[in-house]
């Protein structure tokens, strides 16, 4: 076992030299078309399209899996159940993770009667029989005992683990749900087993267990930070009826009575074959992964492409405000409406970004951190809470101490206004294409990181082509594009501003 053990991580640390080695060069092709020479396209007959990338430097392969659906197509009542099933996914399934599906399986089905009996209770209320609430809460806690006699724990997580995997992760985000592993190149078909496994034999097991952990997350992430509890309040007004406003967690209430029928279906509807994408990225041979994911993956019924969110948030009336009351350090946020990344100033909102909010050389942080010392930070930012549907251009500052959120709110409308009213230097206008350059490169010196940019632009976007094409947007923004599109989105009327106001006991 000490031998194996050793073995094993030797393995890992092996990957692990092989992507930092990817990870800290820049990329041979940075252009388009020598991307295209390496780039094999093919779409299953169920609909499951793959982008596959020949990188040959080192033998790693980075697998990326794009589902399109995230919380913003989630309804009311069923927040937080895309983020839950991202959990759910890494449970196993049919064949990976239990000792006897079928007893499992008639485990589970008692813990959901138990579940459904306990819920049709506690929606009496204050009329509720505590003794039966009681007695239900015990049936419920024996059959989940009952169940775990069936499991074998991270059992699909330990399979890619003893074959050298690296950045074996999962992440929700209002957009999408993402599944990403990195393997050593002779691995392919241990990947298309077990993914192909996850999406066509999936079980929900240990799903109220997993709730419990969930509602943690939100615990932690919103309920007990206060920037956390600011942003909920300040999406709950920047959005009143498009589904962006609400937190990708979801709400308590709904997680707590999420039933396992209710993600059996939401898997259902949205992880059709149709709405994936699959990115392979290193040293792979193209035929090779048709051959497999025709085997493996073709396998999988195939279903429609969900609509897409049909809510449009319409105009604001005027300017909106929340303050939080807590025994914290200032905060200010300040929102403004504005297009999908499909409209033509897409770009533009890029630039303003780079010339704005990002890093210690931008307008921003300059002016109100450097010159005139009243933030420790300040920033903005285009796309906050996602791209795929009109979201928010945010800019936020930590005032410093002795300093007010007022103070930093008017600083940045100062520079707000300057965006309106002049125009932006033509060496701002350089270097805000340069960055935009060196990001790509960045982005490109990583297997993982391009399948990762490669699966939005072509789900986002329609195509992963757009990835090279924003380049050349951005260089052809000029300074009057983005004194028109300050003019015309940076306004009162479009505005949203949430700040979190230091209590008095947090002074004393």
């Amino acid at each position: 076992m000490k031998h194996a053990l050793q073995k094993l991580r030797i393995v890992v640390i092996g990957v692990a030299i092989l992507l930092f080695a990817l990870t800290s060069r820049l990329a041979d092709a940075q252009d388009l078309a020598a991307f295209e020479k390496r780039m094999t396209e093919f779409t299953l007959d169920n609909g499951l399209k793959f982008l596959v990338l020949e990188r040959h430097e080192v033998p790693v392969i980075s697998f990326h899996i794009y589902a399109d659906v995230g919380a913003v197509d989630e309804v009311r009542g069923i927040t937080g159940l895309a983020h839950l099933f991202e959990h759910m996914a890494f449970k196993g399934t049919k064949a990976i993770g239990t000792m006897d599906y079928e007893a499992e399986a008639e485990a589970m089905a008692k813990i959901d009667e138990a579940f459904l009996a306990l819920k049709a209770e506690r929606r009496k209320g204050d009329r509720a029989d505590e003794a039966r609430l009681e007695q239900l809460q015990s049936q419920m806690k024996e059959a989940q005992e009952a169940a775990q006699e069936h499991l074998v724990h991270d059992e699909y997580e330990e399979v890619f683990s003893r074959e050298g995997s690296a950045g074996f992760n999962a992440y929700t985000s209002q957009d999408a749900t993402q599944y990403i592993v990195s393997l050593p190149s002779n691995k392919v078909e241990l990947w298309m087993v077990m993914e192909s496994d996850r999406f066509a034999n999936v079980v929900l097991r240990e799903f109220y267990k997993e709730k419990d952990v969930v509602m943690e997350e939100r615990r932690l992430s919103v309920e007990s930070r206060p920037v956390g509890r600011l942003l909920e309040e300040f999406m709950g007004i920047a959005y009143k009826a498009h589904p962006y406003g609400d937190q990708v967690v979801g709400h308590m209430s709904d997680i707590e009575t999420l039933t396992r029928a209710e993600a059996e279906a939401f898997f259902k509807k949205y992880y059709s074959p149709s709405n994936l994408t699959i990115a392979i990225v290193g040293d792979v041979a193209p035929d090779n992964v048709r051959k497999l994911a025709e085997k493996y993956f073709g396998r999988i019924p195939s279903g429609p492409k969900p609509d897409p969110v049909e809510t449009v948030e319409p105009p604001q009336l005027g300017q909106r405000r929340v303050v939080v009351e807590d025994p914290a350090q200032p905060f200010v946020l300040i929102g403004y409406h504005k297009p999908s990344i499909h409209h033509p100033d897409d770009a533009v909102f890029d630039a303003i970004t780079d010339i704005v909010g990002m890093g210690r050389t931008s307008r921003l942080y300059k002016s109100l951190v450097k010159e005139k010392m009243i933030a420790v930070y300040a920033s903005g930012f285009q796309g906050m809470p996602g791209y795929k549907y009109p979201s928010l251009f945010l800019f936020y500052a930590v005032p410093a101490r002795g300093r007010t959120n007022q103070e930093c709110e008017e600083a940045i409308d100062t520079e707000i206004e300057r965006l309106k009213s002049e125009l932006v230097s033509p060496e701002e206008l350089a270097k805000a294409r340069t960055r935009a350059r060196a990001s790509l490169v960045r982005q490109l010196a990583s297997n993982s990181g391009l399948a990762a940019q490669l699966t939005f632009y072509e789900v986002i976007t329609g195509d992963w082509r757009n990835l090279f094409r924003q380049l050349d947007k951005i260089d052809k923004v000029t300074a009057e594009d983005i004194q028109r599109v300050a003019g015309e989105y940076f306004t009162t009327r479009n505005r949203t501003v949430g700040i979190i106001e230091t209590t008095v006991a947090a002074n004393q």
